[in-house]
């Protein structure tokens, strides 16, 4: 299970199991990374039950 983040800067895809985990970054800062996984930490158990839902269905 991922997510990907896109924004005008660039963009990152994120593991969210078995842990929380950068997959690939295109031109996003070590700030902005570190920005985006707080956010995702914050709504995982949604992303994860989301996943779950639209594709194990």
């Amino acid at each position: 299970m991922h997510v990907h983040v896109i924004c005008g800067d660039g963009e990152a895809k994120f593991w969210l199991e078995p842990d929380l985990e950068l997959a690939k970054n295109y031109r996003l800062s070590r700030q902005q990374l570190k920005q985006i996984e707080d956010i995702i930490e914050v709504h995982q158990d949604e992303f994860i039950a989301t996943w779950q839902h639209i594709f194990r269905s």
